[in-house]
């Protein structure tokens, strides 16, 4: 018995392409990202899915909406489990900018490893337990089938480094682009990977909108 599960992350809103902390608000889709929401929507309709899981954010919400439009049955399931990093007071912020009103914050936060956090928000171990967490849970209550997982970079990464016993804090060894998509076959001997990363083509556009914000890798 197999269980298939997509992952994908959402496409590029405002707060990325300016390299801004993004987590529980919410930032408009780009012109680019729009395009991206279409083409992971295309990519993958023809994939007969038995249920979501989405992360509560609306770029989440819109990449869910735009690959299950016109699947009524599907049931979707907002959970926070698989929202991003809670950034805390660094929120909304450039990098740039926390190191110019937190330096010492900054400092220790990246000192504590896997542990640091800013003020107000998560570690990377809190995310890492709370993504861990739901993806045991998801895996338990579908037994088969395929399932949709509409979240972000860091609880996908971290689903990869749970599924071939990596630490936590090698997350970043595996690239997550915008638009991008994720898929898993697990059988009760272990996971196989189907894909990691795979950025579906956008539609043929014209005119300025086609490179907006082009750069898929803007965090």
């Amino acid at each position: 018995m197999r269980t298939s599960v997509w992952l994908i992350r959402h496409g590029q809103t405002r707060a990325n392409l300016e390299r801004r902390y993004q987590s529980r608000s919410d930032s408009p889709l780009t012109a680019y990202g729009q395009l991206q929401t279409i083409a992971l929507a295309e990519r993958l309709r023809r994939i007969p899915f038995d249920a979501a899981y989405v992360s509560p954010a609306e770029r989440t919400r819109l990449a869910a909406g735009a690959v299950l439009a016109g699947r009524p049955r599907i049931v979707v399931h907002l959970s926070p489990a698989w929202a991003e990093t809670n950034h805390g007071r660094w929120e909304g912020l450039t990098y740039r900018e926390v190191l110019a009103r937190f330096p010492d914050e900054a400092q220790a936060r990246w000192a504590a490893g896997i542990h640091g956090r800013p003020t107000g928000g998560e570690s990377l171990a809190d995310v890492h337990a709370r993504v861990v967490e739901a993806w045991d849970q998801l895996l338990a209550t579908h037994r088969g089938g395929r399932v949709l997982v509409a979240t972000h970079a860091t609880p996908i990464q971290l689903v990869l480094c749970a599924c071939f016993r990596l630490d936590p804090g090698d997350h970043w060894h595996w690239r997550v682009d915008l638009g991008s998509v994720t898929c898993l076959d697990l059988y009760p001997s272990g996971p196989i990977v189907r894909m990691v990363n795979s950025v579906p083509p956008l539609p043929s556009v014209t005119g300025p909108t086609r490179t907006e914000g082009s750069p898929s890798d803007e965090r």
